[in-house]
């Protein structure tokens, strides 16, 4: 696997080599201080080029690379849809481990390029950037919950969470697992990151998909997010199910009494009753 330095060197030999790049800005967690590093970390790099056009669907580019595993152009796809900000990037996984996420942006657009402060310039040949503060993670920070979101947060999660209990009862496991892993989770992860955020005085970054959240959450919190991951069997989401329903539980308050907010407390025991019963009841029954 090439190293870092190799792979540096490189991407800046490559923008050398082009007239028509003019600056090099790299991204992402190899520029985040707060970031354990390892090998398979992206590089995450931006080219601000004088025209995009030379840089679009040119298959001269990943070969010039490395060998690569597998390639994918999004501004060429329909799903997902592409941004179409008159960029253009090639996503690029190697057969040695390395990847580079390397996109073209017109120099006209440099400024949006390092709005995020995890930004690092590597070369900027006509001072087009200036200097700029060192690389640091404040664009990642959780924001601290207004009484509306939090109310819609607690709403949610607690008026989705009959879907998954109705699913598991009629044993239709793909959409009672769907309601579970992501309209249910994403409500929870919402709240816990504004757990995390209270826990860390809001000064430090949950990660992406909360890959941070850990160490600050704590042991006790920590596993009861483990046992909220449940394989395909009925019993086992039954349980992810009800230990959802007490993690979401625990921190809401925790986050409701650090901002003088109302948890739900009526909705949260009306709907913890009524799962209960419709897993009790018998699968052939029909009427509650």
């Amino acid at each position: 696997m090439r190293s870092e330095k190799e792979m540096l060197d490189l991407i800046l030999r490559y923008a050398r080599e082009n007239e028509d790049v003019r600056a090099v800005i790299m991204n992402g967690s190899r520029v985040n201080p707060n970031a354990k590093k390892d090998p398979y970390q992206d590089y995450d790099i931006q080219c601000l080029v004088r025209s995009v056009e030379p840089f679009r669907r040119n298959p001269e580019i990943p070969r010039y690379f490395g060998d690569i595993l597998i390639l994918q152009t999004p501004e060429d796809m329909d799903d997902p849809p592409p941004s179409n900000d008159g960029g253009y990037g090639y996503l690029m996984q190697f057969m040695d481990g390395n990847r580079i996420d390397l996109g073209f942006t017109p120099i006209e657009h440099a400024r949006r390029c390092v709005e995020d402060t995890l930004s690092l310039v590597l070369l900027d040949k006509d001072n087009l950037i200036g200097e700029l503060p060192p690389p640091s993670d404040c664009s990642y920070l959780p924001k601290k919950p207004t009484a509306k979101a939090f109310e819609d947060c607690c709403n949610e999660f607690w008026w989705v969470t009959p879907y998954a209990a109705k699913g598991l009862w009629r044993d239709e496991l793909t959409y009672a697992k769907q309601i579970l892993d992501v309209y249910i989770r994403d409500q929870m992860m919402k709240m816990l990151t504004w757990y995390f955020g209270v826990k860390t005085g809001f000064q430090k970054s949950p990660g992406k998909e909360g890959k941070y959240l850990k160490s600050p959450l704590g042991e006790d919190v920590w596993d009861m997010l483990v046992r909220t991951y449940a394989d395909a069997r009925p019993d086992a989401n039954w349980e992810a199910l009800f230990v959802m329903g007490d993690l979401f539980r625990q921190v809401a308050q925790v986050v409701a009494s650090e901002f003088g907010f109302t948890y739900p407390e009526q909705d949260d025991r009306n709907v913890s009753v009524y799962i209960r019963r419709i897993k009790a009841l018998p699968r052939d029954a029909q009427t509650m």
